[in-house]
């Protein structure tokens, strides 16, 4: 369910030479990600309401998912590797294509929490996650100071994530899991600052290449996307009460 952000390299990217095409880009990016956080919304909430969709993902005789249900869980890591290894080959047209699918899937998958967690804390943690979303994203757009080495840390930081929850997989001690989520709060509240500040110098055309600027926008969007969606799932991993 959970999707870790890796670090897109902007190596192709095209000179926007003045301040409107730079506010227009970094406009773009974030209606992307809204358009990709209202699609996984609406397939969250779709899937865990209708209790014949639900059964489609999770087999009440058994208690465990179903063959949908586990291809479900791991499909959001394959788009991510499509999209981030097909961006250079693939047109603005099948990029957008795998970009709404991805965001379908996803949320599908995070029906599961939905289950798992009461309203109440969902809605609660969702709106924490979006008041610190936003206020890291203006300080990382606004801040004159260099994000890179702090942006670096953080990608390092996320990686020990990974590898201690796999760790953790083997090992269930609720102690870790807590550190992880602690460290995955502030890693990915750190990671939003340094992202959007690594898209404002893209458009700002510091940086240079011949991707098309759409193409650009719609990765930048699914990194703030991704951003978003993993402070929000350690945030309730630390704040959600469990039904």
């Amino acid at each position: 369910m959970e999707n870790n952000n890796p670090d897109y390299v902007y190596q192709n990217v095209i000179q926007l030479d003045d301040a409107d095409a730079s506010r227009k880009f970094i406009a773009n990016v974030f209606l992307w990600m809204f358009v990709a956080l209202g699609i996984s919304a609406f397939c969250a909430w779709l899937f865990a309401n209708d209790q014949s969709l639900v059964q489609l993902l999770y087999n009440p005789v058994t208690g465990g998912n179903t063959g949908l249900g586990t291809i479900v869980m791991f499909a959001p890591l394959a788009f991510i590797l499509v999209i981030s290894f097909g961006f250079n080959r693939l047109s603005y047209s099948i990029l957008t294509l795998l970009f709404i699918a991805y965001a379908a899937v996803m949320g599908i998958s995070l029906s599961y929490i939905l289950l798992a967690f009461t309203a109440g804390s969902v809605m609660g943690v969702f709106i924490t996650s979006a008041l610190v979303f936003g206020v890291m994203a203006i300080a990382g757009y606004t801040t004159h100071q260099d994000l890179t080495k702090f942006g670096s840390i953080m990608i390092m930081l996320l990686i020990g994530i990974v590898i201690a929850s796999l760790v953790n997989l083997l090992l269930h001690s609720t102690g870790l899991d807590m550190l992880i989520s602690y460290v995955g709060v502030a890693v990915f509240v750190g990671l939003t600052a340094y992202d959007v500040q690594k898209l404002k110098r893209i458009g700002a055309g510091i940086e240079y290449g011949d991707a098309s600027a759409k193409k650009m926008a719609l990765m930048g969007g699914l990194t703030l996307y991704l951003d978003f969606v993993n402070l929000f799932l350690m945030l309730l991993r630390v704040f959600g009460r469990r039904r």
